[in-house]
């Protein structure tokens, strides 16, 4: 308990968590991106997930957790200010002021709604019923995910929606990426400038690859 109510403390385990929620980023953009193959390929990726049973729900369970975490410990740091005190970290080093650095609070909170709103929608499908999956099934009797999708982002108030929580996780990333290594004492002066290039970097192919599935979608490659 000392550990968790100390600064320190606090900040390794939102840095851990935070690198969790990472590579669930990357593999959620892998799985999504099967939504181009057609709609066998998200139905069938779909219906196998589905298929695991328990295991899913004691996934999300785990990340719901590890993204709880990651909200408290975020929002009493800031509010106590620590942020701006650089002793707390393993090496005496601070990040170069940015937006992205400026606003972690606030892009962590439309993260934070956007989840909310991104599990009523795809995953619990109460905010569009009649184009839910668990409405509406494709040839094979499948939950119809491709077609949920499609329609969804036809719909340009939810396309708008989206592409604003991504701008939010894409500049979120951007610092987040950074202050993992702060925190770990990692950040030296030549390895700073790679560390925040790299960070960027993976914040923008994240936002790329995120954001091009609404696009395609709106520029009609993609049809139900």
């Amino acid at each position: 308990m000392s550990f968790l109510k100390s600064t320190v403390g606090r900040k390794l385990i939102m840095a851990i968590t935070g690198s969790f929620m990472v590579v669930f980023v990357v593999i959620h953009l892998l799985g999504n991106s099967s939504v181009y193959i057609g709609p066998d390929g998200i139905n069938s990726y779909a219906a196998k997930l589905h298929g695991l049973g328990p295991f899913v729900w004691i996934f999300r369970l785990v990340m719901l957790t590890l993204f709880s975490l990651h909200v408290i410990f975020g929002i009493q740091l800031t509010l106590e200010n620590n942020a701006a005190r650089p002793q707390q970290y393993a090496v005496r080093k601070t990040l170069r002021i940015t937006f992205a650095g400026k606003t972690m609070i606030w892009t962590g909170l439309l993260i934070a709604a956007f989840l909310t709103y991104h599990l009523l929608h795809f995953t619990i499908q109460v905010t569009n019923p009649a184009i839910s999956s668990q409405m509406n099934s494709d040839m094979t009797g499948r939950p119809d995910v491709y077609r949920m999708v499609v329609l969804s982002f036809q719909n340009s108030a939810i396309v708008g929606v989206y592409g604003l929580a991504m701008v939010g996780l894409g500049l979120h990333l951007s610092h987040g990426i950074q202050s993992f290594f702060q925190t770990f004492g990692l950040n030296t002066d030549r390895t700073m400038p790679v560390i925040t290039r790299s960070g960027v970097l993976a914040a923008l192919v994240l936002f790329a690859g995120y954001v091009a599935i609404p696009v395609i979608i709106v520029l009609g490659f993609l049809r139900a």
